[in-house]
């Protein structure tokens, strides 16, 4: 079956039709074609499609500012936005590679204002480190971005609820979608629930791939997980799960990196 002439092409072809019928009246001898040639020209043109412009780091860091100027004032989790010192929107490179994810600002994070900075965030950072980069070159956030409250007087930090995750969810979508990143890490079994909406155990989870809007994600321990359990064993499969990032974002590995807590 012939392909139809594109609409903004009859025009020409009426032309080229009225020129060859003048020439058949004047008795001329007319131009032959092929049946091919002619299918050929009936056909339309391909465009070929242009790549999308890639949106550079200034340009996601000058998208992002606007987001956390909102989450500054926010006031959607009365209760949390009373008892906050500030809140904690994320830090690190807007055009990250490997975004972690973990579940709610502790005490250290509520006073600096910056995700991962107490013992768990410094073990974090060793584990960035170990993989070949810095924070500056990873990103940082949690589902909540404010600390959970605490009843007066008490100390430690709590998970935060169900609701509360899902109410400030949006905020860390729009991150996500601007970031881009390849890979997404999440630490711990409540990032995982405020992420897929799912429960489980963490040996059934972890060192396997998910997906959250449409990107990798991998979910592993909380480094809080570690500085409750430092055996070497423990240590190792949190390990195995970062040589997979690696592998998954094309990062060579070195038979260094591949021995760690053997």
């Amino acid at each position: 079956m012939v392909d139809t002439v594109p609409a903004e092409f009859s025009p020409a072809l009426d032309l080229v039709l009225s020129a060859l019928e003048q020439m058949r009246e004047r008795g001329e001898k007319l131009p032959r074609a092929s049946r091919v040639s002619l299918i050929q020209l009936r056909r339309p043109i391909p465009v070929e499609p242009q790549p999308a412009a890639r949106v550079g780091t200034s340009d996601k860091a000058a998208l992002l500012a606007p987001i956390q100027a909102r989450v500054a004032v926010c006031v959607k989790c009365p209760h949390l936005a009373a008892t906050r010192t500030q809140t904690v929107f994320g830090v690190g490179n807007p055009d990250a590679e490997v975004m972690f994810i973990g579940e709610a600002p502790g005490a250290d994070e509520d006073a600096r204002g910056e995700p991962f900075v107490g013992r768990a965030g410094q073990l974090l950072t060793k584990i960035i480190a170990a993989m070949g980069f810095s924070r500056a070159d990873v990103y940082i956030a949690n589902v909540l971005k404010c600390r959970p409250d605490m009843p007066r007087g008490s100390s430690g930090n709590r998970p935060p609820t169900p609701i509360e995750m899902q109410t400030c969810l949006p905020y860390l979508a729009e991150q996500i979608d601007i970031i881009q990143p390849k890979v997404m890490v999440a630490l711990g079994a409540t990032a995982v629930e405020g992420l897929l909406g799912t429960r489980g155990t963490m040996r059934e989870m972890r060192g396997k791939w998910h997906s959250h809007r449409e990107t990798p994600l991998m979910i592993t321990y909380h480094p809080s997980y570690l500085l409750r359990n430092q055996a070497p064993s423990e240590k190792r499969k949190v390990w195995e799960d970062m040589l997979q990032v690696l592998e998954r974002i094309g990062r060579p590995v070195t038979e260094k990196q591949r021995n760690y807590f053997r």
